[in-house]
């Protein structure tokens, strides 16, 4: 039996969950049949597109995303604090974005008249909706149920098109966050579908290259996804726990080590990231090439796996081993 994501999400362990969505059996996502020739490519444009309109209504901050081709990674940070700001024309406005909203919310934005107890009313729904604005299984579903209803209508089929419920990981700390976030975007390289970080479509590391090459023209489109930037300081709850350029050149220096006439041929160039977070590269090549697979539902050093079981109300959550492995105690 799955276990409830409830027993799963703990935000006052972490904000940050690394959370997959897969097709069933052989449907395409994205991709091209090579069985019947037919190409499924300009759905990879409905995942970026929804989600680039999701981060813009949901208080929930994406890190990561990469969209393969029978399924799609992405990394979100829960930021609660940022719904409770909300006020409740605010909450509503949203929420009626991708909702049409009860009849009474429909009279309140219309400024219609209303008596007491319709106000209390709305602002009863307001609340159920500020709760949810910041639920990442709300998140997953707005993304998930629109993607499965249009390619069960453009494939003229019914039933399922997704493998049950979306994975999701606990990323209990920043070595957990950074060294995920670096498997998502390694995804088409590993794949063999791209060859660079900046040429892997579909991808946030290739975004985050363009807005650093075009900020004007990029930062302004809202058909892609709006992106949580980088603080440059750890335990910084405004942005990422390291620079951009730090984070680029972890990328692409895993990018390279995994190939096998590559591995360990710049071991002397490692970047500062990688010392100054204590993560071990040997096992980071092993976790980005998911052959480190002792995690389950949270990733993160022993001592977070420990301090999130028991947040969770559970004796342990698997993964102490591979922590050990992947990010070990500093000498």
């Amino acid at each position: 039996m799955p276990t409830p994501r409830s027993s799963l999400v703990a935000l006052d362990a972490t904000p940050y969950y690394h959370c997959i969505g897969r097709c069933v059996r052989r449907a395409f996502l994205c991709g091209e049949d090579v069985l019947t020739g037919r190409s499924f490519e300009h759905r990879r444009d409905w995942i970026v597109t929804l989600l680039a309109k999701l981060s813009r209504v949901f208080a929930l901050d994406v890190c990561a995303y990469a969209v393969m081709s029978n399924h799609y990674h992405v990394i979100l940070k829960v930021n609660t604090a940022c719904a409770q700001s909300w006020s409740l024309d605010e909450v509503l406005d949203r929420w009626c974005l991708i909702f049409s909203g009860h009849m009474l919310v429909q009279r309140y934005r219309a400024g219609e008249s209303m008596n007491l107890s319709e106000i209390a009313a709305v602002e009863q729904l307001a609340a159920k909706y500020r709760t949810r604005l910041a639920d990442l299984s709300w998140f997953m579903r707005c993304l998930n149920e629109p993607i499965a209803r249009m390619a069960n209508a453009e494939d003229n089929c019914t039933g399922r098109f997704w493998e049950g419920r979306f994975k999701s990981q606990a990323l209990l700390d920043e070595k957990a966050l950074i060294s995920c976030m670096a498997y998502v975007d390694l995804n088409p390289i590993r794949a063999g579908i791209a060859s660079t970080p900046e040429a892997s479509d579909f991808t946030s590391i290739q975004q985050r290259i363009k807005q650093v090459a075009e900020p004007p023209q990029v930062s302004l489109d809202e058909e892609i996804p709006r992106l949580l930037g980088f603080s440059g300081k750890r335990y910084d709850d405004l942005g990422l726990p390291c620079t951009l350029i730090d984070y680029v050149e972890l990328v692409d220096w895993s990018g390279r080590a995994i190939r096998s006439d590559k591995i360990g041929s710049i071991q002397q160039d490692l970047p500062p990231i990688l010392e100054r977070l204590n993560i071990d590269p040997v096992h980071l090549l092993r976790y980005l090439n998911r052959k480190e697979k002792g995690f389950v539902h949270a990733i993160g050093t022993k001592q977070a796996i420990q301090a999130a079981a028991f947040k969770l109300g559970k004796v342990f959550l698997k993964g102490i081993s591979a922590a050990n492995r992947l990010f070990p105690e500093p000498v």
